[in-house]
């Protein structure tokens, strides 16, 4: 049983959902301002999930794709019905789990500012997150093949600058004018401005294996939010690279994981990938020690970058055991 995390650092409905896909889980945490407090947030949502799947006669596995081939079972409910008569394949066959990180913010205008700004940094998040190598039993040769999956809907993926809410309506309004999604529900940008909370909603990461890993992604967020915001008062503009620019940046971090090079924003030309995440620490370190995150920021990524990802762990199980069952098995068994 697979689980979507939806590790909130400013809003939740603190409860347990249903999603696409009755193989999934949805959770979500109360809103949280302390690192530590999140890290005991995202325990306790995981041990309601786990009790929640044994109920079911199921397991809990933080996994963004199924490393087991797999019929996906779609949810009942008249909204998941009309995605698949609308989206075929691509909506029975999306089984796939992602992190979403939502971060409080003042105002449509701040939200639109941060999300102009944010964007050059959105894949090196997606690289830290990768936990989904495999796909209907074979190796992807990716460690996001999640992302690739996801990147199937026609409404996800990096966006243009948007100037201000205005423009952020107009592109709204425009997308749905065109009868192909069905709400503003399904504008599956890898950032985007909430509808239910006031919040940017960072939505690029896979569902993390290690709950410190999503703690350090959601660190990472609010600590860019906090960066753009600042620099959006300070007058400073968005960088204006192109969103065929970002789609690459996107597809190298999902290809690679943290194992190859990303996409430097500084230079937009490619650097090993603990290049870049140090690089991003820096760039986001006023916004870290605002909040009180940077030593721990530091130590996580210390950590992820010596054990690697979730992607990582699940080949060097499947080296060392020759069974996709035991991908799986070991998923259940870790401390989450």
């Amino acid at each position: 049983m697979a689980v979507g995390g939806a590790v909130l650092t400013a809003a939740s409905d603190d409860q347990l959902t249903g999603e696409l896909q009755r193989e999934q889980v949805e959770t979500g945490t109360r809103p949280c301002r302390e690192l530590s407090e999140l890290d005991a947030e995202l325990r306790r949502t995981r041990t309601r999930a786990r009790a929640a799947a044994h109920a079911a006669g199921a397991e809990l596995a933080a996994l963004a794709t199924s490393p087991l081939p797999v019929r996906p079972t779609v949810s009942p409910g008249s909204r998941y019905r009309r995605m698949v008569e609308r989206f075929g394949l691509t909506a029975s066959e999306q089984l796939t789990c992602g992190c979403h990180v939502h971060v409080a913010i003042t105002s449509a205008e701040e939200g639109v500012a941060a999300l102009d700004r944010i964007r050059p940094w959105l894949a090196p998040l997606l690289a830290l997150s990768a936990n989904s190598p495999f796909w209907a039993g074979a190796d992807s040769g990716y460690a996001s093949y999640r992302s690739q999956v996801w990147g199937r809907w026609p409404s996800t993926g990096p966006t243009e600058l948007f100037g201000n809410p205005a423009g952020y309506q107009a592109v709204a309004r425009a997308m749905l004018d065109t009868d192909t999604v069905l709400d503003e529900g399904m504008l599956y940008f890898d950032a985007r401005l909430s509808r239910a909370h006031p919040t940017v909603e960072i939505r690029v990461a896979d569902v993390c294996r290690e709950p410190t890993d999503a703690v350090l992604i959601a660190a990472l967020a609010r600590a860019l939010i906090e960066t753009a915001v600042q620099e959006w008062q300070a007058g400073r503009p968005a960088d204006p690279v192109r969103t065929e620019v970002l789609r690459l940046a996107g597809w190298k971090a999902a290809r690679s994981g943290l194992d190859g090079t990303l996409l430097d924003p500084s230079t937009w030309r490619a650097a090993p990938a603990t290049t870049v995440l140090r690089r991003l620490v820096d760039y986001v370190a006023p916004g870290l020690q605002d909040a009180g995150d940077h030593e721990v920021v530091r130590e996580l990524l210390t950590e992820v970058l010596a054990r690697n990802t979730g992607a990582a762990r699940q080949r060097a199980v499947l080296h060392s055991t020759g069974d996709l069952r035991a991908i799986v098995t070991d998923a259940i068994g870790t401390d989450n």
